[in-house]
């Protein structure tokens, strides 16, 4: 994935779409239990340079497993779960869609179809393409108009849909809607899962960063897996632990019917990593298992995130108000309903123009900002810029 920021030579310039969390200075945010589990770390004197293996580090590994599917769940204990490592979210999404091809039928080669949600994140159809699968659509998602999800029609177009198809869905921080599916909807889409045969691919790009706890953002995984459903998972752990560049730290997880299956699909995905990355980064997978595997420090952690998750909470209530009281044409109130690092405004593209040329506060076409850009410095310009936007006939 390609870090987007934006320099301009304007003093008051936002740059306000990049991926990384930001602190009120502007500066990427670090978890104090981070850097301090990093420097223990560093001067572990037991820990010497090796290289993993091709599925990466079992103990990170298991912890991912663990806070996705929960300590007790069916699929664990029946050994019909596998794990691997990936250098990032990209990578775990990669290696899956790899597998995918090999997944029904190991002898012979599946090709698709592979359905997206309508907006997705931009770099998806590529991945799967990349992969050798071309036959790409389109699921209902998000409704413009309304500023919500549109349940009926991302179920019509389900409905449709080829038995084995693969469905890729947003267990939680949907990019770039920020708006997700309920608890209630999710048993609605399991049930058309089953009933058509279909395959899901879950998503989980920034776990914990919704409600501030790693298995409640996992939730629609637990339930697809707890209904004896086939799936795959990809995770990051790089933005709830304020990992990034080159301690990127990604999972794949891959949940089978049947047990017999686990080491033909091992096999295939150590091949398939040695010819894509060969070993993952150590390091920030260290830090990850390090915290999960210790009750302190995993207090602590939840503590750090849930105020960052509070802190995004505030920034939308603060930026609806004050839409509110500028007299900004149209109801605001999505920006709160909706959760997670990003949030889509619901602008038309002329108006994202605008916004980039005059105001230089840059966001994605469809009206997507990353609200956690935003901070006490320049919340006011942003919401100046978004009613100006939304008021100035050019």
């Amino acid at each position: 994935r390609v870090e987007k920021s934006y320099i301009s030579q304007r003093p008051d310039a936002q740059a306000l779409w990049c991926f990384n969390i930001t602190q009120r200075e502007g500066k990427t945010f670090e978890l104090h239990l981070t850097g301090k589990i990093k420097q223990q770390l560093s001067a572990d004197p037991t820990l010497r340079p090796e290289y993993l293996s091709s599925l990466g580090l079992t103990k990170f590994t298991q912890r991912a497993t663990e806070v996705a599917l929960g300590k007790r769940s069916q699929a664990i204990l029946e050994n019909r779960v596998l794990g691997v490592h990936t250098p990032g979210f990209t990578a775990a999404m990669r290696l899956g869609a790899e597998l995918l091809r090999h997944w029904y039928d190991v002898n012979a080669a599946w090709c698709g179809p592979v359905y997206l949600s309508s907006p997705c994140d931009d770099s998806l159809a590529g991945i799967f393409q990349a992969a050798g699968i071309q036959d790409i659509r389109e699921y209902y998602y998000w409704d413009d108009k309304q500023r919500d999800i549109c349940l009926d029609k991302l179920l019509e177009d389900l409905e449709t849909a080829p038995e084995q198809s693969v469905v890729v869905l947003a267990a939680s921080a949907h990019c770039p809607t920020g708006a997700d599916l309920s608890q209630n909807q999710w048993a609605v889409i399991t049930q058309l899962i089953l009933r058509r045969r279909l395959f899901p691919f879950l998503m989980l790009p920034a776990q914990a960063l919704c409600y501030g706890d790693l298995e409640r953002d996992a939730w629609p995984v637990q339930l697809c897996a707890s209904n004896g459903i086939e799936l795959l998972c990809a995770q990051s752990f790089s933005h709830c632990f304020g990992l990034y560049g080159e301690k990127a730290v990604g999972h794949l997880l891959c949940v089978l019917k049947h047990n017999s299956l686990l080491l033909s699909v091992q096999s295939q995905a150590d091949k398939i990593v040695k010819s894509l990355w060969s070993q993952p980064s150590v390091g920030g997978a260290r830090v990850v298992a390090t915290v999960l595997s210790n009750p302190a420090h995993l207090v602590e952690w939840q503590g750090e995130v849930k105020h960052i998750v509070e802190r995004c909470m505030l920034i939308r209530e603060v930026l609806r108000e004050r839409l509110r009281l500028l007299g900004t044409p149209g109801c605001w109130d999505h920006l709160t309903q909706q959760r997670g690092l990003y949030c889509c405004m619901g602008l038309n593209g002329q108006q994202v123009e605008f916004l980039s040329k005059w105001r230089h506060v840059y966001l994605l076409p469809s009206g997507c900002l990353n609200v956690s850009a935003i901070n006490g410095r320049n919340l006011s310009y942003v919401a100046e810029s978004i009613h100006l936007a939304l008021t100035t006939s050019l």
